[in-house]
């Protein structure tokens, strides 16, 4: 009796979604762009550490493209960063959304105004966040805002396009309110593993996971050969999307798992907060992706996650395989236009007598609702209680001034504080030195280290290998589009490239005869440049300085003559 209301009430869940049955205005936006709409990015792709919060519109490889406001509203907001979303503008609607418009290369010439202004009196590049008043920078739908870019941690030039409520800051699918890009290619499926999911669990009478070997029947369906298993069993599917006109992978809209034609696991990202993105590490395989960089995306929800992406799972979507039974089970990925591709695996219950018991090799044990803090010649490591989704063993060794911490395959909730005892070093190696993360020794990074008299320590939520690096070197600089005492009287812009290859670039400062002046600088290639249309130069003859640090202090000057009336 309770077999059949469980199955009543599984397949009373199976109801039908339909992206025009959300309740979205679907004519209100219009397209940020007026040139056709083609992806290079969709809303809720996996993204390292994070679900992607808008869409990514291709700008034909170009920057400097009009970007129109979608809807009547103001900028409620302009932020600019040297990385991340890099020129970003907010626009606030009356219906209750904002959208945001990111990566630009400027804003329309009221704003960049207005931003300049800013720049100048905090004699900065980076803009935290500015809050104009609404009747600032009233806007139309239609009207010019900005222009398309390539700033922040853009990958190439493209307009990263959001849509969020306003009230409670939630990010919406921007293709939810009638954006249609062409679509009509199925989702594709490239690798499908299963996870025994308790230590009595089988699979082909391993205790191990196993990759399933895929066999196209037709467009749209796989099928697996038929594998035996006991115990709670789980699955994972790396998937992605192609839009028409474009070759990127994007990601799906939803993912659905049937055992025998019941859904027993569904997720879609419809919306979704900035404040869960992070748990996108316990929806995928985070040990795979780490380990080979390809995404799988479980059909299972572990207990720590609390994305409110999933819908109405049964056992959160663990299956429980019973001697002698027989399942068909289909893993369903589709896009936003109903394009979907189809995995089916037969499974046979098979009780196995495998006996399999795992060797633990660790040393130190990790209770994951409690502070944990341990210690080894000279260096420490302090793990705020919830820093790991469950209890687990770790390793921790610390040789020739190498520390060992577990491996990056685990992913961590929160930060945790890693401390290197400095009392055996010098002066001038205290000064000269730093934290590095070294787990790939032919590319150390910079880890933000902070000193105090006798130990230096940083904050991090990546677990490996690190150790105390020394940066001698002061930073480079060069010259790029000028020369010492030239005229430059048809130059419209003033570029340097700068360059630290140890510890990275700290700061710089850069004046033309004595007077701060704003220099863009594009990390990705190193390259600052001053708009001569920034301010006008009084006199001839003028002299341009740079001073550029590193992260531990070394410090370069350039000094050269220009011409310019």
């Amino acid at each position: 009796m309770k077999l059949y209301l469980f199955f009543i009430a599984a397949c009373f869940r199976v109801v039908g979604y339909s992206q025009n049955s959300l309740p979205y205005p679907k004519n209100y936006f219009r397209s940020p762009l007026d040139i056709p709409i083609v992806l290079s990015g969709t809303f809720g792709e996996l993204r390292p550490n994070h679900f992607h919060s808008g869409i990514d519109i291709k700008t034909q490889g170009k920057e400097g493209i009009p970007v129109y406001a979608t809807a009547d509203g103001y900028v409620s907001r302009i932020k600019i960063g040297q990385y991340g979303y890099g020129k970003t503008l907010y626009v606030q609607h009356p219906n209750g959304y904002t959208t945001v418009y990111a990566h630009l290369q400027k804003f329309e010439p009221s704003i960049e105004n207005h931003v300049k202004k800013i720049q100048y009196q905090k004699e900065k590049y980076a803009i935290g966040n500015s809050f104009p008043k609404p009747a600032q920078f009233p806007v139309k739908k239609g009207q010019i805002i900005a222009y398309s870019g390539d700033t922040g941690s853009s990958g190439g030039p493209h307009l990263h396009y959001e849509i969020r409520n306003t009230k409670t800051e939630n990010i919406i699918n921007p293709l939810l309110f009638g954006l249609t890009p062409k679509d009509t290619i199925k989702p594709i499926v490239q690798k499908l593993m299963v996870y025994p999911l308790d230590p009595e669990a089988r699979i082909n009478n391993s205790a191990t996971q196993t990759t399933l070997d895929l066999k196209k029947m037709e467009d749209g369906i796989y099928t697996t050969y038929r594998i035996t298993a006991s115990g709670n069993i789980g699955f994972g599917i790396s998937t992605f999307d192609r839009l028409n006109g474009a070759r990127n992978k994007n990601g799906i809209y939803s993912l659905e798992m049937k055992v025998n034609g019941v859904r027993v696991y569904f997720h879609h990202v419809e919306t979704f907060s900035f404040s869960e993105s992070k748990y996108i590490n316990l929806l995928i395989d985070y040990e795979h992706y780490k380990k080979f960089k390809k995404r799988l995306q479980k059909t299972h929800k572990v207990k720590a996650n609390k994305l409110s992406l999933y819908k109405n799972l049964v056992n959160d979507g663990k299956l429980e395989i019973k001697e002698n039974a027989d399942y068909i089970i289909e893993i369903i990925a589709k896009d936003l236009q109903e394009n979907k591709t189809t995995v089916r695996i037969p499974i046979k219950g098979v009780k196995s007598n495998t006996v399999f018991q795992p060797i633990n090799c660790s040393n130190f044990s990790i209770i994951a609702n409690l502070f944990n803090k341990f210690s080894l010649k000279n260096v420490s490591v302090a793990f705020p209680k919830n820093t790991f989704y469950e209890d687990l063993h770790i390793n921790f060794e610390v040789t020739n001034g190498i520390a060992k911490i577990h491996t990056p395959t685990v992913p961590l909730h929160k930060k945790y504080t890693l401390t290197f005892g400095t009392s055996h070093l010098s002066t001038a190696q205290k000064k000269q030195g730093y934290i590095a993360n070294i787990s790939n020794p032919k590319y150390p990074r910079y880890c933000n280290t902070r000193k105090k008299e006798h130990k230096f320590y940083t904050t991090t939520k990546i677990l490996g290998d690190y150790t105390l690096l020394f940066d001698t070197k002061k930073p480079r600089i060069r010259l790029i589009n000028f020369y010492n005492n030239q005229t430059l009287d048809k130059h419209t812009k003033l570029k340097v490239k700068i360059k630290d290859k140890e510890s990275g670039i700290k700061s710089y400062r850069a004046t033309i005869d004595n007077e701060w002046v704003l220099m863009e600088y594009n990390h990705k290639k190193g390259i600052l440049t001053y708009d001569f249309n920034d301010k006008k130069l009084i006199g001839n003859k003028h002299t341009f300085k740079i001073i550029v640090s590193d992260q531990v202090g070394n410090t370069k000057m350039l000094k050269t003559t220009f011409f310019k009336q």
